[in-house]
């Protein structure tokens, strides 16, 4: 057990890691071949290890570190980072992974790692334990832009209607680097329905407003035709449901 402490402080690790501990890549394999036979660490995914408790056998690291780690560049996004944040509505079994380095989905622990491509590159951040995440402010903003990433709309709107606050200066210069028409559309269609929590000025909405062309989209690409009523504030179509909501518009 001679290097187990300096690679829990580590949690997730690749060979080159023990290579630098053991002083060679030989000696890393046969330390990671005798450790995992031992019960102490465990193959996530070619060249990505994690360190496993010595009472329970379990990975150390949690979800959200072992994403970190996937590629240099990951970050935990989407549904995933509002369950990070603690504004899910539903626990997923899938994590989402927004890398530059692409990676092929893999299962590990009972859980799906799936790469998502970066929209835009900024608006993540390095939380607790060296997980990096999006932002509040780039979730809601991904996850407007890709639904089927975050579980749906109404999942999106549940995570929505538990939001205490989000910043207008970030959410707009996300909306500006993402460089969409529509997703001024959908951003201040859905906002304005939570406004009354969120309190965000007139001022976002005005600008959400303007960018507004004169091409008319879906709220939800899914939704059957025979379902959506035309919402002229916003050129969008949204589910008859909500029709009452989200025809508030600017409020």
């Amino acid at each position: 057990m001679r290097y187990y402490a300096d690679l829990l402080k580590l949690r997730c690790f690749a060979k080159s890691d023990v290579t630098g501990l053991t002083g060679s890549a030989t000696a890393a394999s046969q330390l990671l071949t005798e450790y995992r036979k031992r019960g102490y660490v465990d193959q996530v995914r070619r060249d990505l290890w994690v360190v496993l408790g010595l009472v329970d056998r379990q990975p150390v690291a949690s979800r959200y570190q072992i994403a970190t780690t996937i590629t240099p560049n990951a970050c935990v996004s989407h549904h995933s980072a509002f369950e990070f944040h603690g504004f899910a509505h539903q626990v997923n079994y899938e994590v989402c992974v927004t890398s530059a380095t692409r990676f092929t989905p893999f299962e590990y622990d009972g859980l799906t790692y799936r790469w998502l491509a970066p929209r835009i590159d900024v608006g993540v951040e390095v939380r607790s334990g060296g997980v990096s995440v999006t932002d509040l402010e780039r979730t809601v903003l991904d996850s407007i832009n890709d639904l089927t990433k975050v579980g749906g709309l109404e999942e999106l709107l549940a995570s929505l209607d538990v939001l205490p606050y989000l910043d207008p200066a970030r959410l707009m210069s996300y909306l500006t680097a993402y460089g969409k028409q529509v997703l001024y559309q959908k951003t201040g269609c859905l906002l304005s329905q939570f406004n009354q929590a969120l309190r965000l000025p007139e001022s976002f909405f005005a600008e959400c407003a303007a960018r507004v062309g004169k091409s008319v989209r879906y709220l939800d690409p899914d939704l059957p035709a025979d379902e959506g009523v035309y919402v002229s504030v916003w050129q969008l179509v949204v589910p008859r449901r909500l029709t009452t909501t989200l025809t508030q518009g600017m409020s």
